[in-house]
């Protein structure tokens, strides 16, 4: 069984100079061993009391101070588990077609995790992070069913969304795709630090 959290980093709006992101990224935390992912998760609790956080609270990559970041991330980089990303530049042209249309960015990381994991051959779970709203939901499953080939449907079954104040693993995947979302944006004075920290975690990075 192969479980996979995902969660994203920046937004879906195109308004470029007025608050948009000019990149919008998701990513992918992805565990082969069940062992490896309690170990992780109970790290992040572990830490989040160090910090003195209460139950509740969450990390999230843009609400945490740079030092909280790379505590984090240190903490988490020791286990095993492999990152996926999707990387998508809003400001080509080409990707017009995502114009404030999020579950299409999640649509192309799905497939592109169907390519890179064998899914017609072994078990896979995804959690994707609930904030979305019920409409969200309905457009995303209705194009990730048109564009899954008929093997990979079976994925479907295995996809859940869950409220990333109870998973610590969501949190990861957050605070994941805001490390990496970092390192796209040139005018950060931080934004190698975080990506040099997980970077061998990086498997696949799929720029669009």
């Amino acid at each position: 069984m192969r479980y996979i959290f995902m969660d994203e980093s920046g937004d879906a709006g195109f308004k470029f100079g007025k608050g948009s992101s000019d990149f919008f990224i998701i990513a992918a935390v992805v565990f082969e061993d069940d062992l490896e992912m309690e170990k992780t998760s109970i790290a992040i609790k572990t830490l989040k009391r160090r910090l003195g956080f209460q139950d509740f609270r969450e990390f999230k990559f843009h609400k945490l101070s740079r030092e909280i970041r790379l505590e984090f991330l240190k903490e988490i980089k020791r286990f095993q588990f492999k990152i996926l990303c999707l990387v998508v530049d809003k400001r080509k042209p080409e990707n017009g077609v995502f114009r404030d249309n999020r579950s299409l960015f999640y649509v192309h990381a799905i497939k592109m995790l169907a390519k890179d994991i064998d899914i017609s051959t072994l078990g896979v779970k995804i959690k994707l992070d609930g904030g979305g709203n019920r409409s969200f939901k309905r457009n995303f499953y209705s194009h990730l069913k048109e564009k899954l080939n008929w093997k990979d449907k079976k994925i479907m079954r295995d996809l859940r969304f869950v409220d990333s104040k109870n998973n610590s693993l969501i949190q990861l995947a957050d605070m994941i795709a805001g490390a990496l979302r970092r390192s796209y944006e040139g005018n950060k004075n931080d934004k190698d630090i975080y990506r040099n920290i997980v970077k061998k975690h990086v498997k696949a990075e799929l720029c669009m």
